[in-house]
C-alpha cells in the first residue's frame, strides 16, 4: 500500500480505510499522538494484546465494549478481578472472549498497580525505555515502515521480565506508533506534521 489520495479528503497514510469513518477517525485524531499519561498508556498497550492475531479494527469496533467490560480501564480495580469476573468477561458477547487474553489484561493491571506501589510510574518507565521522547520517521510509503525494531524488541522484553503478556516485539511497535513514541505517518500524510509538532510541544 502507498500513499493514496481520497476525493474531498486529506492524503493519509496508506492502510486507512477510507469508507470506514471508525479507521479515519483513529488515524485523523488518535494515531501517533504522543501519551504521557500511565493509565491511558495501560490501557492501550492491554487493547494491543488483545489485537494479537487479529486486525486492529476488529478491536476499534469492540473498544467501547472492552471500557464498559473493564471498568473503564481503571487498573486498580482491574486488578481486583476474581473468578466471577472471568466468568464473566468470558460471557460478555461484546468484548474479545480469549481467556488467554482476559488472564493477561487483569494480570498486568496487578502489575501495574504492584509497580504504583513501590513508587515506579509506569508511562515514564515505558517512555525511558523507548528513549524518552517520540521518534521522527521519514517513510515514503507504508510498506517502508518496519514491522518492529531493536527498540521495540528491548521493550517487549522487558516488559516480559516483569510478568507481561501479550506483548511480542510487533505488539510492542504497534503499541509505540500508536501513543506517538514514534511517529510513523509517512511523509506525504498531513498528519505526520501535525504529530510532530506535537512532539516539539
Amino acid at each position: 500500500m502507498g500513499i493514496k489520495l481520497y476525493e474531498g479528503h486529506e492524503i493519509r497514510c496508506g492502510w486507512v480505510n477510507p469508507a470506514d469513518p471508525l479507521y479515519l477517525a483513529y488515524h485523523d485524531e488518535e494515531w501517533g499522538v504522543p501519551e504521557y499519561d500511565s493509565r491511558a498508556l495501560w490501557e492501550k498497550l492491554v487493547l494491543d494484546g488483545f489485537q494479537a492475531g487479529l486486525a486492529w479494527i476488529t478491536v476499534l469496533r469492540k473498544r467501547d465494549a472492552l471500557r464498559r467490560a473493564f471498568a473503564g480501564f481503571d487498573p486498580q480495580i482491574v486488578a481486583r478481578f476474581g473468578e466471577a469476573d472471568r466468568a464473566r468477561l468470558m460471557a460478555d458477547p461484546g468484548i474479545i472472549r480469549s481467556g488467554a487474553k482476559i488472564d493477561s489484561a487483569i494480570r498486568s493491571a496487578r502489575l501495574y498497580v504492584e509497580m504504583r506501589d513501590a513508587g515506579e510510574d509506569f508511562g515514564g518507565w515505558l517512555w525511558g525505555l523507548a528513549g524518552g521522547a517520540p521518534v521522527q520517521t521519514r517513510w515514503n510509503r507504508v510498506g517502508d515502515v518496519p514491522a518492529s525494531t531493536p527498540v521495540a524488541a528491548e521493550m517487549a522484553g522487558a516488559l516480559k521480565a516483569r510478568g507481561f503478556s501479550f506483548c511480542g516485539p510487533v505488539i510492542v511497535y504497534a503499541f509505540m506508533q500508536a501513543v506517538g513514541m514514534v511517529n510513523d505517518h509517512v511523509d506525504h500524510c498531513f498528519r505526520q506534521a501535525e504529530v510532530e509538532a506535537m512532539a516539539h510541544a
